[in-house]
């Protein structure tokens, strides 16, 4: 090859290499994320929804598993959600449908809670006492619970069968739903009622306390419940619902998840976005919880269902 031809491509070879080894400008990389299709949406403060998302995504970037996330907050409208119509076995969190339906009963009843639902209540809350909520269950029967599910405006959520309330199947976006019946964004329960659920929540016992109130500031109180159980398919199914009350605001965080390899990992991925909502809606202020440490997380399912049977039906 002729010697200026050699160098000619020399130069053309070192132009490419500079171009691909330059750093990436930020108007280029803010176009590049903006490909993504926004998780969060805040009419309010787009700027917040638009941090949000990327800080979803970013917090589930190198975790496995199958997520789903919704995410409501009344201060600023913000509206979260990650494949949240994805369906999963509720395990453990199916007891605060349960709550919510005595409650409804009792004031469909014009009446208070009775001592035995009050006895069955607290436990099945505070401990995820299952003897508790085998009664209770029984008692409200399905026909009632499907009639609660209607009132709330559910609309992908199934009793679980042959008395296993942990086989009830659901979604995040149906969660939030739920949830949003104790802080009062459905017009379900009495003030009096709603207060009462949200107490039971707030005293959940500590080594329940786990998931979504991790990263949550100091100054705000967290109502919540966890489950946690293994099966043949999907693996650890981990899962966190938690409203979140005080600073002027309430929000809700729904993190459901299965395909963990344990429940330490599920509880960390629970976690991590957690931190990242927390995060964004209580910007500057200390942190009051954080990560829970694995050697403090049980690997003992929460029995709400066997462990060795299968799903029998398609998440997608």
């Amino acid at each position: 090859m002729a010697p200026h031809l050699r160098t000619c491509r020399s130069a053309v070879v070192a132009a490419v290499t500079a171009a691909l080894l330059a750093p990436i400008p930020a108007t280029a990389a803010e176009a590049s994320t903006r490909q993504s299709p926004a998780l969060c949406t805040a009419v309010r403060d787009r700027a917040l929804a638009s941090r949000m998302s990327h800080d979803i995504r970013e917090a589930l970037s190198d975790r496995t598993g199958s997520v789903s996330v919704s995410v409501h907050d009344t201060r600023t409208g913000l509206v979260c959600g990650l494949a949240n119509r994805r369906r999963y076995d509720a395990a453990s969190v199916a007891k605060v449908l349960m709550m919510e339906a005595a409650l409804r009963r009792s004031q469909d009843r014009r009446r208070e809670l009775t001592g035995l639902e009050r006895g069955r209540i607290r436990p099945m809350i505070t401990a995820s006492d299952n003897n508790a909520a085998w009664r209770l269950w029984n008692d409200l029967g399905h026909p009632y619970l499907s009639r609660f599910l209607r009132r709330v405006g559910t609309t992908a959520t199934t009793l679980g069968s042959g008395g296993y309330w942990g086989l009830t199947r659901t979604t995040a976006a149906d969660q939030l739903r739920l949830l949003g019946v104790l802080t009062g964004a459905r017009d379900v329960l009495e003030p009096g009622a709603r207060a009462y659920g949200l107490r039971q929540m707030a005293d959940v016992r500590r080594d329940q306390r786990w998931g979504v109130p991790a990263g949550m500031p100091r100054g705000i109180r967290a109502h919540l419940k966890n489950g946690w159980l293994p099966r043949a398919t999907h693996g650890w199914r981990v899962h966190s619902i938690g409203a979140f009350t005080g600073g002027g605001r309430t929000y809700r965080i729904v993190v459901l998840t299965h395909d963990n390899p344990s429940m330490a990992y599920g509880v960390r991925t629970v976690e991590r976005v957690a931190q990242a909502v927390h995060r964004g809606l209580n910007k500057g202020r200390a942190v009051g919880q954080g990560l829970t440490p694995e050697s403090e997380i049980s690997e003992v399912p929460d029995g709400s269902a066997p462990t060795e049977g299968e799903d029998g039906e398609s998440t997608a």
